[in-house]
């Protein structure tokens, strides 16, 4: 039996594709860097991280892009003995207007080298490649529209794609407006007994998401709605706990078995202090560690329409497997001391790569040394290193030296959902009387508070540590030579909401005029806002999942 999720934590959008006897899912990143996650497979059980597509800046440029704006719903495929990979490049969000450029890469292999981007266009976001079976391929994508009065998700779009030119040819169709559950987007196109298949994601990304499906004889229609659609979701129904379920994508194994990898949330009840902020249905509801990946057996009827397999559209928690081998990867250490010469690959940056100007392991061999930047809210300039939590239930710590001369110089452990919904446990300097301190503070809708007074330090080394707890955490520190150097909880337990999707998510009119799209990042930060670039060392990071 297959467990869902195959990908806990934030792995939104994921595309899935089977290369002879290995399986592939490339997922959204948004503002983090690098760009498109991709993980392997050879049972569709065992998954691990395997690689990132997009990693240079000639690829992708990040900077000043706004929370959740960046790379959305990737789609990878396989034809002509090489991948092929789209993604949009999102770099506006608010508003009516989204600035959305899509972008192919190309590789020999799923370790690459991808080449540098071909532009395709920006009517739209979330494009798709589809390989046809004469050796023509065709792009689609949903289309914006931006106008007063009207619903800015305005159809599916379909165009030729010559490769040999590099260009898109020929006219520009819309070929299938959705449903009445609205939102039409997510485009993937397969084709079966003589039917071309258009899947798309319908009803928004949030509980009313779904997958829905519609067929035609014709690549540029009409195309017919599955009698009964939507194929998938989990609005208004009871599930196992997989909720959020939508934007999906379909493989067939080689043994001949179908499978849907699709989108999903595993939500908390929301009991904290600013529940009554939520809106509507997502009152007292969150995921904090974002949409995931899950996967649903497919089974085909007799009348060439597809069904969940064991009826209905609910998504279900255990899935049966298609009899592969099991294959089970190397579990990966809790812990990185930080002594190889490059980053573990969980680790993650925002919008900008890593490079030696504000990160390095070899100035001090053994420690991650970070040069101060920017603050937490900034778009640009972040020294910021991080992991995507993927657990409930957690612990992360780190040791720190640092030794801060001005109030504006800070480094630490940071939760971190986006810019305006973090806390941060940091070492500083505190602007009244000149100590060393240690500070939580905590920002919510870009409101700074400060739940606890500072601590002060003895100077040398500082133990930080945060724990998960369902639907809590809290921040820890110790000192070696202080105390036995015990744990000490310092500041109240938070609650995790303010590190969701639904947190941030305001609506108006029905539109969503803020929103996130990505989960909860724990990691290590150092700021220096005198523009000195202080650095900080830290001597490991570890993260160990708890029952």
């Amino acid at each position: 039996m297959i467990t869902n999720p195959i990908l806990p934590g934030f792995h939104a959008d994921p595309s899935i594709c089977r290369v002879g006897d290995d399986y592939y899912i490339a997922t959204s990143t948004f503002e983090w860097w690098p760009g498109v996650r991709i993980h392997h497979s050879r049972d569709l059980q065992n998954w691990r991280h395997h690689s990132y597509a997009v990693t240079r800046k000639s690829q992708l440029d990040l900077l000043g892009h706004p929370d959740s704006a960046g790379v959305w719903a990737p789609c990878l495929s396989y034809a002509g003995g090489q991948f092929w990979l789209i993604y949009t490049d999102v770099r506006s969000t608010f508003g009516a207007f989204k600035d959305t450029h899509n972008y192919l890469v190309t590789a020999p292999s799923i370790d690459g080298p991808w080449s540098e981007p071909i532009y395709l266009n920006s009517s739209g976001f979330d494009p798709s490649l589809f390989h046809d079976d004469d050796g023509r391929q065709w792009l689609l994508n949903q289309q914006w529209i931006h106008q007063p009065g009207k619903h800015h998700f305005n159809g599916i779009l379909l165009q030729e794609y010559d490769h040999e030119a590099r260009r898109l040819v020929g006219p520009v169709k819309n070929i299938y407006a959705g449903t009445p559950l609205g939102v039409v987007e997510g485009p993937h196109l397969y084709r079966r007994n003589g039917w071309y298949y258009l899947l798309t994601a319908e009803g928004g990304t949030f509980y009313e998401h779904a997958v829905t499906l519609a067929r035609s004889r014709a690549i540029d229609g009409p195309y017919e709605t599955l009698p009964g659609n939507p194929l998938l979701t989990a609005w208004q129904q009871p599930t196992d706990g997989l909720q959020r379920s939508g934007h999906a994508s379909l493989v067939q194994t080689h043994n001949g078995d179908w499978y849907l990898a699709h989108l999903c949330g595993r939500p908390l009840e929301w009991s904290g202090p600013n529940a009554d902020k939520q809106n509507g249905v997502y009152e007292k509801l969150h995921c904090p560690l974002g949409r995931e990946t899950g996967i649903q057996r497919i089974h085909w009827r007799d009348d060439d329409w597809p069904e969940i397999e064991g009826g209905g559209n609910a998504p279900r928690l255990q899935v049966a497997g298609p009899g592969l081998p099991e294959h089970v990867f190397p579990a990966e250490p809790a812990r990185d001391d930080f002594d190889s010469a490059t980053l573990n690959h969980h680790l993650n940056s925002l919008r900008v790569p890593f490079d030696e100007s504000w990160i390095s392991l070899t100035e001090r061999p053994g420690w991650l040394r970070l040069k101060g930047r920017e603050s937490l809210m900034s778009l640009f300039d972040q020294s910021l290193v991080a992991r995507r939590q993927q657990h409930f239930n957690c612990r992360v710590e780190t040791r720190l030296e640092f030794a801060p001369e001005l109030f504006q110089q800070m480094a630490g452990l940071v939760a971190y959902y986006n810019t305006g919904n973090h806390a941060y446990l940091h070492v500083s300097r505190d602007v009244d009387s000149g100590q060393r301190v240690l500070r939580l503070t905590v920002n919510r809708d870009s409101a700074l508070c400060e739940p606890a007074t500072p601590v002060v330090l003895a100077e040398g080394p500082v133990d930080l540590a945060v724990e998960f707890r369902h639907d809590r955490y809290q921040f820890q520190f110790a000192q070696a030579h202080q105390a036995g150097g015990a744990w000490q909880d310092i500041g109240p337990a938070l609650d995790t909401a303010m590190l969701s999707d639904e947190a941030v998510t305001r609506f108006v009119d029905g539109y969503a005029r803020s929103f996130g799209f990505t989960g909860n990042f724990i990691g290590i930060a150092c700021q220096d806002l005198s523009g000195q670039r202080l650095a900080a060392d830290f001597d490991y990071l570890s993260y160990e999942a708890r029952p």
